[in-house]
């Protein structure tokens, strides 16, 4: 069956019943607006989800917060960067992480002004940057570290990515850490500065999905159904890249702009397969 006609049959049955089967699983899952998370949506409108017995409501929650829904049960699953599961286990909410989604190649950085030539230069400086146990705030430490600096050494302003690169472009702050489809509003507007370093320079963003070991364990199938619909979405960017950026983007064209760098930003993306658990 070619991809046309699966994902046409799929939004066909989205279209006829959006009403949950009896026998799908429940699930909030919860999200940025990142654009390595854009397959999940794929996955959602292209009814894998449903196909492969999820019902699934994806939710937009700030990193800073996510920990949040989940240990309250608001949210029992969620996409995140590596080191931030550790911090949430480590501060009692208990999660296991269960397939690797992406890699950083260039898709996350640091925009500054034009006048700043390298990165010690930002001593003393406004940097915006999401909140402590957040990704943005841990690569701008890294940055920061491997350039004689500390977060000591700088003003950080908490700002998530997107309103990050927005008050940038409007002339606020000194500097910002920010991801695409946000890095692409800097790099659009290069009068209002430049990108000075990206995970290409520090590879040390990777994504992975997990849920809370409470829903895993009342729901010890739904680890294989995610992880089986995520690289089934991905195999549907690779049959059809015209449809279905077109699908996770929507009507907003920066987006999906964005979304087709996914190929480099993911060395996942069009291989197919399913992960281990990590």
């Amino acid at each position: 069956m070619t991809f046309k006609r699966h994902l046409g049959a799929a939004l066909a049955a989205i279209l006829v019943s959006t009403a949950p089967s009896m026998a799908d699983t429940a699930v909030s899952v919860g999200i940025s607006g990142w654009t390595g998370f854009a397959p999940l949506t794929l996955a959602k409108q292209a009814g894998i989800f449903k196909k492969n017995g999820l019902d699934v409501t994806l939710t937009k929650i700030p990193q800073a917060s996510r920990h949040l829904a989940l240990a309250s049960g608001d949210v029992q699953c969620a996409a995140t960067t590596v080191e931030t599961w550790v911090a949430w286990n480590a501060n009692g909410v208990a999660t296991k992480q269960i397939f690797q989604m992406d890699k950083s190649y260039g898709a996350d950085g640091m925009v500054v002004r034009g006048d700043i030539t390298k990165i010690a230069d930002l001593k003393d400086k406004a940097i915006a940057a999401s909140a402590p146990g957040t990704s943005p705030y841990f690569v701008l430490a890294w940055m920061l570290k491997h350039n004689g600096l500390t977060l000591k050494d700088v003003k950080v302003v908490n700002l998530e990515p997107g309103p990050a690169a927005q008050a940038f472009v409007a002339g606020q702050n000194d500097a910002a850490m920010t991801y695409e489809p946000y890095l692409s509003t800097v790099r659009a507007a290069p009068d209002k500065g430049k990108i000075i370093a990206t995970t290409l320079d520090y590879p040390i963003v990777m994504d992975t999905f997990g849920c809370t070991n409470a829903f895993l364990e009342k729901n010890p199938d739904a680890a294989k159904a995610f992880a089986k619909s995520y690289f089934e979405a991905l195999e549907l960017i690779a049959a059809d890249k015209n449809k279905a950026y077109e699908i996770m983007g929507g009507r907003c064209e920066a987006i999906r702009g964005s979304i087709w760098q996914f190929s480099t930003i993911s060395p996942l993306a069009g291989q197919g397969g399913q992960s281990g658990i990590l």
